[in-house]
């Protein structure tokens, strides 16, 4: 492995600093309404499975709309399908804002993470192809960054501005500010990308209908990289990640109202605080570590997420299990602290595993599993929740990240034996030092 250090250029440092911005407010708009869950049970008449499927129904249009703009993104302009992005989940946020149903608000949710979908891949597609290979995992991780301090702000202005001003204008305050960081992007350069291979390529035979060809280019790609075992692995750890993750987030401010004596305000404050500077952190050094770890085996990134997830979780079960304030605040800043290095890292070791022209693809296929199956989380919490009660629930959402930890080391383990890129993607002629 290359220890080199290579220093960022003006360019790299502005491209990072404009996608890194706009994931900020693309996170605001989905956790604005996390805060808001209290208020929106009482507007909507909603029960706990209903609210926890806001998320769910979110993260399963973010899904599948993931690998359709991660496929698009490795064929066409990467700065025109981000700003349709910003676009349709600014506008959505808006709309929700003004729902009187709990039908109208699930659609405008549900919209948000098409808007998502069409960001994520395309922008970790031009990072990586804008940085070395020995940089990848800490750039993703400032990426990251934007994603985690936009999520602690929507957090606070949902529930500051919810508690204040009512939840409707957090939602709209939030998607007008999702205009701004996008026209920045008009001043950025695309990276340059590999040539296309035979399986990225859309060209056709006269006689085929474009469409078609398309299709066909789609589908032998997305086959193409689920035969690399490594790949699928990482799916499926990623999947036990996400619905952890997504249902501790979706549920942490309603937990410390409900059963840990916080107030509404003081709860998404502290949250957001504690969310913030630990994942903050985290993400950065996650980051390092993992860069480090590469330079040594070739499975160090992994090594670094699935050590993280295993200190992590102890952590988590003392902050659910504990009556003090204190105690619940410190664990939750720990637990943070250690999931958080997953952020950087796994985008680095997906791109480290494909060649630049299926970057966006494995990007939009990876998010396409993990935010479908994973997004079941807080709808399956919110479900316990109404049949026993959330702690448990919660407790069942730790167990499941232990077991994404475990499944890790099978990754780690397919790695050693068939080395970071797997043979089947010959197909793809990559270049070297692709």
């Amino acid at each position: 492995m290359s220890t080199k250090s290579i220093p960022l250029s003006s360019y790299q440092i502005r491209l990072l600093a404009v996608l890194a911005l706009i994931n900020f407010v693309n996170f605001a708009a989905r956790q604005v309404f996390v805060p808001l869950i209290p208020l929106l049970r009482e507007h909507l008449h909603a029960t706990d499975a209903q609210l926890g499927s806001l998320q769910t129904w979110l993260l399963g249009v973010l899904a599948v709309g993931s690998i359709v703009f991660g496929f698009l993104a490795d064929r066409f302009s990467r700065k025109a399908i981000i700003a349709v992005g910003i676009l349709l989940w600014s506008v959505a946020t808006f709309a929700g804002g003004l729902a009187a149903s709990f039908i109208f608000f699930l659609i405008a949710r549900a919209m948000v993470g098409l808007g998502e979908a069409a960001y994520a891949p395309a922008a970790q597609s031009m990072i990586s192809g804008a940085f070395p290979q020995e940089r990848r995992a800490m750039a993703q991780a400032i990426f990251a960054a934007g994603m985690l301090l936009g999520g602690a702000g929507g957090h606070v202005l949902g529930g500051v501005l919810g508690q204040r001003y009512g939840w409707q204008v957090a939602l709209f305050v939030v998607a007008v500010a999702g205009i701004v960081p996008g026209i920045a992007l008009f001043w950025i350069e695309e990276p340059p990308r590999g040539p296309c291979s035979e399986l990225v390529s859309i060209g056709r035979h006269p006689r085929v209908p474009a469409f078609v060809s398309i299709i066909w280019a789609f589908v032998c790609t997305i086959f193409k990289l689920l035969r690399v075992p490594a790949f699928s692995a990482m799916i499926c750890a990623g999947i036990c990640i996400t619905f952890s993750s997504v249902s501790l987030l979706t549920w942490s401010t309603d937990f410390a109202v409900s059963y840990k004596d916080f107030s509404l305000r003081e709860a998404s404050v502290l949250l957001a605080v504690i969310g913030l500077m630990s994942a903050l952190f985290g993400v950065l050094t996650g980051g390092f570590v993992a860069d480090r770890l590469h330079r040594s085996f070739a499975s160090g990134r992994i090594i670094a997420v699935a050590a993280a997830f295993l200190l992590a979780a102890p952590f988590l079960l003392l902050a659910i299990q504990s009556e003090e304030k204190s105690t619940v605040l410190i664990g939750l800043f720990v637990a943070g602290f250690f999931m958080s290095w997953y952020h950087g890292p796994v985008t680095a070791v997906l791109h480290d595993m494909m060649p630049r022209r299926a970057h966006a693809t494995s990007v939009g296929v990876y998010m396409f599993a993990t935010q479908l199956f994973g997004g079941l989380g807080p709808h399956v919490v919110g479900k316990i929740s109404d049949l026993h009660d959330l702690q448990l629930g919660l407790q069942i959402a730790v167990a499941v990240m232990v077991c994404g930890a475990l499944l890790m080391l099978l990754v780690i383990h397919f790695i050693r034996r068939d080395g970071m890129r797997h043979p089947t993607l010959e197909a793809f002629h990559a270049e070297p030092g692709d």
